[in-house]
């Protein structure tokens, strides 16, 4: 699905990624881990088209992201690809429902296509009955979940999280892992997971380590 290629990226004097390649899986789970700084933000950043190389290629289900200009790069990432960050980002004047449906609208989905998408992945969140709450009424762990449902509504090729867990407690972490598993099996759902989180990294079908911008072994 994904074919990245001799991934270089630098800012200013500092060199974040030395010539990373690697390929990802349809359907596959895949945890990058390393320590703070190795450039594990900065590829999945790459890959998600969220920012771009300063050499290397990135395939994607064979589309050469590089050859896109900024509008047509926006509009494939609002396609095909989903985010899910530390911090929710969910917008407070918004409910829950209106927040998942927002990456819809801009797809320029129709309102009631958009409501029942996201209704149906609310239910399967388990989050049915928070759909008409604001963000400051969720937990926590509901307010990931309503932003695991934003990234999906669209029904993206892959979903990028960056340390997804790392703002929770250990109960809702286990949950929202258990989670990723779960949009695997009903979805067939291809992840990519930025993590310190050792047993979320241990679960992925393939763990790859990055150091000093580079991915060992």
């Amino acid at each position: 699905m994904i074919k990245a290629t001799d991934i270089t990226k630098s800012y200013g004097s500092l060199k974040v990624l030395k010539g990373i390649t690697l390929e990802i899986a349809k359907s596959e789970i895949v945890s990058i881990t390393g320590a703070s700084g190795a450039g594990k933000s900065t590829l999945l950043h790459i890959m998600s088209t969220l920012d771009r190389a300063d050499g290397g290629s990135i395939l994607f289900e064979g589309i050469d992201t590089g050859r896109l200009n900024d509008r047509k790069l926006a509009e494939f990432r609002n396609r095909k690809v989903g985010f899910v960050f530390q911090f929710h980002h969910l917008l407070p004047e918004f409910t829950a429902l209106e927040n998942v449906c927002i990456p819809a609208f801009i797809a320029k989905t129709g309102k009631r296509q958009a409501e029942i998408r996201a209704m149906e992945l609310l239910s399967f969140l388990n989050l049915t009955d928070r759909a008409s709450h604001k963000p400051s009424e969720l937990s926590g762990g509901e307010q990931q979940r309503v932003a695991v449902a934003r990234a999906l509504v669209n029904q993206p090729a892959v979903l990028m999280a960056d340390e997804p867990s790392g703002n929770l407690d250990s109960a809702n972490a286990k949950q929202l892992h258990r989670l990723f598993f779960d949009l695997r099996d009903r979805f067939n759902q291809t992840i990519v997971i930025v993590t310190h989180n050792e047993e979320l990294a241990e679960m992925a079908d393939r763990r790859l380590i990055m150091k000093d911008g580079l991915l060992q072994g």
